[in-house]
């Protein structure tokens, strides 16, 4: 959970690297040469912004660090269970350190079976001044939220619903969890999968994804390019990760997705 940097520069705790498939095979990249700022699965905005002044860009790390204050591991009926809270912190007025936010989160790591590991993420943020905003980049793209830096294989496809997707330079719509398969430990080994699921039932049928296929990150966008006003009493965020063995159906991930909203 300490932070860590590429020569003292994109600085950032708080992020999930490197992630396994079933086969002890490393799913994610940690600060790539192409992006060092991207971090295995994280979860990172662009927009900052403090009484309509911008304090930084949380996704680069810039004017922006995040100090851990507490981790802590336990074991939960079988389950890893990992909370930690993380104070992110800008650089304020002349340089003088300004604690923003409280960061909350607690990640669920459940027992295998033959065929999936689900990981789930459950991240809380608390602005610690008064009319603070969060917010995507400022762009069409608007990306910003809850990312996967995956291995990028050849093969790599993308499935919601049934449906292939194909990815576009902006935001896709589809279905409300993605479904990444390929080659992500290479072609002389077998191919695994990754699935995000990453919105409610009760929010509509259609929802944006940032997807690529070379070079950056998958994306969850949240709140888009408009900034939010972030909450003393918390905003908070949940996601579930299902890693398995490309074999698991449509059919199943659907259960899957129906489980984890019920509870």
């Amino acid at each position: 959970m300490l932070p860590k940097s590429v020569n003292g520069k994109y600085e950032r705790a708080g992020y999930v690297h490197p992630l396994y498939d079933l086969n002890g095979k490393i799913l994610t990249d940690d600060m790539p040469p192409d992006h060092p700022y991207h971090r295995g699965i994280f979860w990172a905005w662009h927009q900052l912004i403090l009484n309509d002044q911008s304090l930084g860009d949380g996704w680069v790390g810039e004017n922006i660090s995040w100090k851990p204050v507490k981790v802590k591991v336990k074991n939960k009926k079988g389950n890893l269970v990992l909370q930690s809270e993380m104070l992110w912190t800008a650089k304020g007025v002349q340089s003088n350190p300004m604690p923003i936010i409280r960061e909350e989160t607690e990640i669920t790591v459940f027992k295998a079976t033959p065929k999936y590991r689900i990981l789930d993420f459950y991240i809380q943020l608390f602005a610690l001044k008064d009319q603070l905003k969060i917010g995507g980049s400022d762009d069409e793209k608007g990306y910003g939220g809850f990312c996967l830096r995956l291995k990028l294989p050849k093969d790599l496809s993308f499935v919601s619903e049934n449906k292939e997707v194909i990815p576009q330079e902006t935001a896709v719509l589809a279905g409300p969890w993605m479904n990444f398969t390929g080659s992500f430990a290479g072609d002389s080994f077998p191919k695994s999968g990754v699935v995000a699921f990453g919105y409610p039932p009760d929010s509509g049928t259609q929802h944006p994804w940032i997807l690529r296929k070379v070079t950056s990150m998958q994306n969850i966008p949240y709140p888009g390019r408009a900034p939010i006003l972030l909450s003393r009493k918390g905003l908070k965020l949940r996601y579930r990760i299902v890693v398995h063995n490309a074999d698991l159906s449509n059919a199943e991930i659907e259960e899957l997705y129906k489980q984890y909203y019920k509870n």
